[in-house]
């Protein structure tokens, strides 16, 4: 690549490191995990309707088995999309790091340790998520599609799991910002010497 073109791009990046104000990748993340989230607990609401259904009438809230289900599929369908976007912009972020030196996180990790961990890891989810879509398409499409429950426990069952697997993911992301000040505009000032008030 053309040294005098990086150079030109160096210049363009802000106090944080990027050639934007505002990081994208956590706002991404963000977004993949609230749409994860809503539609493994719908899917849940909507397995174990028959044993909330009194509850629904009692509090006159209108809801039908299959409409929870619906919610569940399009939300994880919009999941698998958008989580593409945050695997991009999070290696594209990462790329342009600058951490803080001689730090270590709370788990034990030096900033570059905890970069390969957080970029494996979100490779990671973004195939699970991805399957987790495509297993969810045939039950509601091929394998369970006449039946009134149109997800299998075992597929709830490794929803939750992956609950557990974005939760380390993001204590991850969250020491990479919060320790070791990984485009956070403040703390990358403050190592510069700079008081980011006046700026």
């Amino acid at each position: 690549m053309n040294p005098d073109l990086l150079e030109q791009w160096g210049n363009r990046l802000g106090p944080n490191g990027l050639p934007y104000s505002i990081p994208i990748h956590p706002n991404l993340v963000h977004l993949t995990l609230g749409l994860f989230i809503v539609a493994i607990a719908f899917d849940i609401v909507a397995a174990l309707f028959p044993l909330e259904r009194p509850i629904f009438k009692f509090l006159a809230i209108p809801a039908t088995r299959s409409a929870l289900f619906d919610v569940g599929w399009y939300n994880l369908l919009a999941s698998a999309v958008i989580t593409f976007f945050t695997v991009i912009t999070g290696f594209f972020e990462i790329s342009l790091a600058v951490p803080l030196a001689d730090l270590k996180s709370a788990w034990g990790f030096h900033a570059l340790e905890t970069m390969i961990l957080h970029g494996v890891g979100g490779i990671i989810i973004l195939t699970f998520i991805t399957g987790m879509t495509v297993w969810r398409g045939f039950q509601r499409y091929q394998w369970r599609k006449d039946m009134a429950r149109q997800v299998e426990w075992s597929y709830l069952a490794a929803g939750l799991l992956i609950f557990v697997l974005m939760f380390l993911q993001g204590t991850l992301g969250a020491h990479l910002g919060g320790e070791f000040g990984i485009h956070v505009t403040a703390d990358q000032l403050l190592n510069l010497g700079e008081n980011p008030n006046q700026l």
